[in-house]
């Protein structure tokens, strides 16, 4: 379990939980969201460790990997999903697959992003949500 320094969300700084068993991959999501005004409430590596820092941070939005080892995003996903029906929840995946994506929207995640992206285009996607999130 990787862990960040949290500042207090009373600011209005809303928060993301990034998960995906590739260090890369992470700090990439990271990096982004952090330049589109998210703060990183934590990083996981695996199901496991994301359902754990989920239930303690309880961040504004997730971004979940679909293939990772011990527990993979889609039971990570289910778990979440039943602990917070409300959560904000987006899978990350490669573009073979899609019939996953699908069970994955069902089950309750609100978006998907596709491996690779480009910066421009993530940075987009999280400046959508920060500004949705401020509106509630």
């Amino acid at each position: 379990m990787i862990r960040r320094n949290v500042r207090d969300t009373a600011m209005g700084t809303k928060r993301v939980l990034v998960v995906d068993d590739a260090l890369i991959m992470r700090k990439r999501i990271k990096d982004i969201a952090e330049e589109a005004g998210w703060q990183v409430a934590g990083e996981a590596t695996d199901g496991a460790e994301a359902v754990a820092m989920f239930r303690q941070e309880k961040p504004d939005l997730v971004t979940l990997d679909i293939v990772m080892p011990i527990l993979d995003g889609v039971s990570a996903l289910k778990q979440m999903m039943q602990d917070n029906p409300q959560a904000r929840i987006v899978m990350v995946s490669a573009v073979n697959q899609k019939a996953k994506l699908a069970e994955c929207i069902q089950a309750g995640a609100i978006d998907f992003i596709v491996k690779p992206f480009e910066k421009a285009s993530l940075r987009s996607f999280f400046e959508k949500y920060l500004t949705a999130e401020n509106q509630q």
